[in-house]
């Protein structure tokens, strides 16, 4: 079992950064591939990146690359997302999750979800 809580959301301006958080509790985290999700209102829940459980190797949307980054600190149970140049589009809820499976892209390839952090950019 594994429990995830997400913090780091907010308001930004367009063009602006934040670095969302997610908090892993159990010591097997270095086990599970994690991933990002954004769900935005009235859409469904749409992968944003993922990273390995060791950390090695990342795979981001195409809606992201060159703008977000996951990363991972296993010995803080914590993975992250930095997020820069953010545009109004990328304004969502969003979630953390956990996987055996990597590259995982769709939500139901996950199998702990955090309950998700709002994240607001305004124009």
């Amino acid at each position: 079992q594994v429990h995830l809580v997400e913090s780091g959301g907010g308001l930004v301006q367009a063009g602006g950064s934040l670095r969302l958080s997610c908090a892993a509790s159990g010591r097997t985290f270095s086990r599970y591939d994690m991933g990002w999700f954004r769900q935005a209102p009235g859409k469904e829940r749409v992968f944003v990146a993922t990273i390995r459980g060791s950390g090695a190797n990342t795979y981001y949307a195409d809606s992201v690359k060159g703008r977000f980054t996951i990363s991972r600190d296993n010995a803080k149970n914590t993975v992250y997302l930095q997020m820069n140049s953010l545009k109004p589009e990328d304004t969502a809820v969003y979630y953390c999750a956990a996987t055996h499976k990597f590259i995982a892209t769709t939500p139901g390839e996950y199998d702990y979800w955090g309950q998700g952090t709002p994240v607001t950019v305004s124009s």
